[in-house]
């Protein structure tokens, strides 16, 4: 995704992003609430947002697992919502092509 500048392509992540999508990957939202490391008694909000595998959503559980071992704050609470964007179905070939200029 990355060339040898370190420049994402975007056509190619937008690829990447359709090919999960039809392997069933939606877009996932997580509400992640933690604790302050310096003030445990107040709460604040991350959001987190990646495409993820329902229901057992292994990328929010690898993010998840990287914060309890690399980020101060301690995990509160999580609400996690998904939305499928995109399925095999909603895909057909029309068999017509049509270039404008």
């Amino acid at each position: 995704m990355r060339d040898a500048f370190g420049v994402i392509n975007r056509g190619e992540c937008a690829l990447g992003q359709l090919n999960l999508m039809l392997k069933g990957y939606r877009l996932t939202t997580a509400e992640i609430l933690y604790r302050m490391p310096d003030h445990p008694d107040l709460l604040q909000t991350f959001l987190w947002q990646e495409l993820d595998l329902a229901p057992k959503y292994p990328v929010l559980n690898k993010f998840l697992k990287f914060w309890e071992t690399s980020i101060e704050g301690r995990l509160h609470s999580v609400r996690v919502a998904s939305c499928g964007i995109l399925s095999p179905l909603d895909m057909r070939y029309v068999g017509t092509e049509i270039s404008l200029h």
